[in-house]
């Protein structure tokens, strides 16, 4: 183990001491704002100590069986100990420097899901339909929920924009990394010729706002228009101002929200997007500056950053961020997405547990 990295869990050790013993106190569990924020800082330390103790026990092990290896008696059974307390203490180093990566405060966020159809016409806009399709499969194989809050349909079908709600654990954790662009090539259906084209589709991963760091809006930077809910059809379509847009003066940010039958409602929706979008922007601002340095932005959300291709004919799929290739290209867009985030996931850990070697500066 790297001297940085023992250093960080010795004093991680001392700070959940500290913590105990802090916990055990009068003063302190009169404080209940003190103490719940103690309690929080227990718990995520608890899994790195409970496994740094198993770590710190396995070296014990380790070092008695090397001195009974000079005893003729005890040499087979002190070699049979060291080698399973070698074995384990293998397995548990990699999980201890898991555990020092600090946590994304985003993980358990839920998130608005935008996509955009960009150069490629018509095509773009089927591929956009095809994109959230994909997302909503892998959505409810998770679990999680999923409502559309806007849409502008595309001439041909699909969607030249289409933004969407989606609600569950971790859904953040698992689709932070799909920000960027996104690139098909494929023969469209009005293509007689049988030649494939290439368009493209922006897709942003947006975490919903919490009230705790909620960007404070004023009334006065807002421009509130309500308008007729265009759609499928239906006795509530084009009856009532009930959809809502919303401008946010001061950034140019439009956002809009008509899936509602309730104009409280959709304007409700359309806030909550706005300050997803406004918390958005000033996270990816300082992420660009601190990651300035960094040369695989992995999961930056560069809108002009090509991060995978979708080759239809080929039935293949690459994202071009980690080299990664898989022709499965028809079990992905049927919702087994997990295929390409699992690799992204990899690769992200594997870059930051560099970084935790290099500088020792992780926290728990």
């Amino acid at each position: 183990m790297k001297a940085s990295i023992r250093s960080k869990l010795e004093q991680i050790a001392e700070r959940f001491e500290e913590i105990t013993a802090l916990l055990a106190e009068p003063e302190i569990q009169n404080n209940q704002n003190r103490y719940r924020e103690l309690s929080r800082e227990y718990a995520q330390l608890e899994p790195v100590i409970d496994c740094f103790s198993r770590y710190r026990e396995v070296e014990q092990s380790i070092l008695s069986a090397s001195e009974l290896l000079n005893d003729p008696e005890m040499a087979d059974l002190a070699r049979e100990e060291l080698a399973e307390a070698k074995s384990e203490r293998e397995e548990l180093e990699p999980r201890l420097q898991l555990l020092l990566i600090p946590p994304d405060p985003n993980d358990n966020r839920n998130i608005f899901l935008e996509i955009r159809a960009g150069t490629g016409g018509a095509e773009a806009a089927l591929f956009a339909g095809d994109l959230l399709r994909m997302y909503l499969r892998y959505a409810e194989q998770m679990g999680w929920q999923a409502e559309t809050i806007s849409e502008t349909a595309g001439e041909q079908g699909g969607y030249k924009e289409v933004v969407s709600r989606i609600s569950g654990h971790n859904v953040y954790s698992r689709l932070k990394f799909e920000s960027g662009t996104h690139r098909v090539q494929r023969v469209p259906e009005t293509e007689s010729q049988g030649r494939v084209h290439t368009s493209a589709c922006t897709v942003a991963i947006l975490p919903e706002a919490e009230e705790i760091d909620q960007v404070e809006i004023s009334n006065n930077d807002l421009r509130i228009d309500t308008f007729r809910a265009s759609g499928a059809g239906g006795q509530h379509v084009n009856k009532t101002d009930s959809a809502v847009r919303i401008t946010h003066l001061p950034s140019g940010i439009v956002v809009e929200c008509q899936d509602e039958r309730s104009q409280h409602k959709n304007k409700a929706r359309a806030l909550s997007l706005l300050q997803a979008r406004l918390l958005s922007g000033m996270q990816e601002q300082q992420a660009t500056e601190q990651a300035r340095s960094r040369k695989l932005q992995v999961g930056s959300g560069d809108r002009s950053e090509r991060i995978r291709t979708y080759n239809f004919p080929q039935n293949r799929i690459t994202d071009h961020r980690i080299n990664l290739t898989l022709y499965k290209l028809d079990e992905i867009m049927a919702g087994a997405v997990d295929q390409v985030i699992d690799p992204l996931e990899q690769e992200h850990q594997a870059e930051q547990l560099v970084a935790l070697a290099e500088t020792g500066q992780a926290t728990a």
